[in-house]
């Protein structure tokens, strides 16, 4: 199993707090999520958003 960081543990216990809350919607058709598994997911795709360099912070030279 792949080891997150701290961060991504944060977000996706946020997103499951949500879930069961049912405060968690899929972004695009704004349906609540009831599944933890798709709950996890969003969770770790909002942390991989933070983690990641946008496209354009690198300097071309």
């Amino acid at each position: 199993m792949a080891k997150y960081t701290d961060k991504s543990a944060e977000k996706v216990e946020d997103a499951l707090h949500k879930m069961h809350k049912g405060k968690l919607k899929i972004r695009k058709s704004k349906k609540i999520v009831k599944s933890s598994q798709q709950a996890i997911a969003i969770g770790l795709s909002q942390a991989d958003k933070l983690t990641k360099p946008s496209k354009n912070s690198k300097k071309q030279s």
